[in-house]
């Protein structure tokens, strides 16, 4: 694909994210977590061209899009976003037809190296995400021993990120798109339809992030939580219909500090998908 078109699908799915209401993340909708729209809009427009720099490898845009966001925003908007694009966006510039994406995205990750998971190391600890705890092997504060793709794959099953590298993007290629091509097809807004990916991604699985910082317990908790509201909202002829009751989980779960950070980010990489391949 052409890096013009493959640049604008980022941006646009970049933009498509966090303009949809996400209960406990930041969007147009409602700020949080000491983090504002303004700092995700430009975010997404200074990480774009980075991630798209097709001299670069994916461990190298990783980390320089990581570098300058935390130079000039100063906080971490995108790190699961980064993570996950940065391997579509290489996909996607080497596959000439963007039905063959999933296909050249498995020989992308099969092609990480150690040096990509020097750098992605790095970028991990530049960012800090919260939560961040300890493994007893392939630790992100030590030096890497082995491959990106062997690193991510020993931490599947406790980061749903880690698991896409795993399992070749599995959540997105199947939930993800399928949930925004339905519900853009049913409701003709990818902005609901991305509420729709949020919430059905929300009640599938505890979030990684929350889970690190709070525990298994709690993530299921609002896993739980979640379902009956994901239910009611899918079930929605208008999905405007449901603003108040999003608008009420969203402060219900912000009040508790909750942010469930991997359910966005698994959102945007299945927009970028929809966006890439098409509909």
């Amino acid at each position: 694909m052409e890096t013009t078109a493959i640049k604008k699908a980022v941006l646009a799915s970049f933009i498509s994210e966090v303009n949809a209401l996400k209960p406990g993340n930041v969007s147009r909708y409602a700020d949080g977590h000491d983090m504002t729209v303004d700092d995700f809009i430009h975010s997404a427009e200074l990480t774009t061209p980075l991630l798209c720099n097709t001299h670069a490898s994916i461990g190298e845009r990783i980390l320089e899009s990581v570098r300058v966001t935390h130079d000039v925003i100063n906080c971490n908007t995108n790190l699961g976003m980064l993570l996950l694009f940065a391997p579509l966006i290489k996909a996607a510039e080497r596959c000439q037809n963007g039905k063959l994406l999933r296909e050249c995205l498995q020989l992308e990750l099969e092609e990480l190296d150690k040096q990509d998971a020097e750098l992605v190391f790095e970028a991990i600890r530049l960012a800090n995400p919260g939560g961040l705890g300890r493994t007893d092997a392939h630790d992100v504060i030590s030096a890497p021993d082995c491959g990106l793709l062997e690193a991510m794959s020993y931490v599947r099953k406790q980061d749903r990120i880690a698991c896409q590298y795993a399992n070749g993007f599995e959540d997105i290629f199947t939930t993800g798109l399928a949930c925004i091509k339905d519900y853009i097809l049913r409701w003709n807004s990818v902005e609901w339809a991305a509420v729709a990916c949020y919430l059905t991604l929300m009640a599938d699985f505890p979030d990684s992030h929350i889970q690190r910082k709070f525990g298994p317990g709690i993530a299921e908790k609002i896993r739980i939580r979640t379902s009956p509201i994901t239910r009611q909202f899918k079930e929605s002829n208008y999905p405007e219909n449901n603003l108040q009751q999003l608008l009420d989980f969203d402060k219900e779960l912000k009040d508790s500090n909750i942010n469930p950070g991997t359910s966005a980010d698994l959102t945007a990489a299945s927009l970028l998908v929809y966006n890439l391949v098409g509909d």
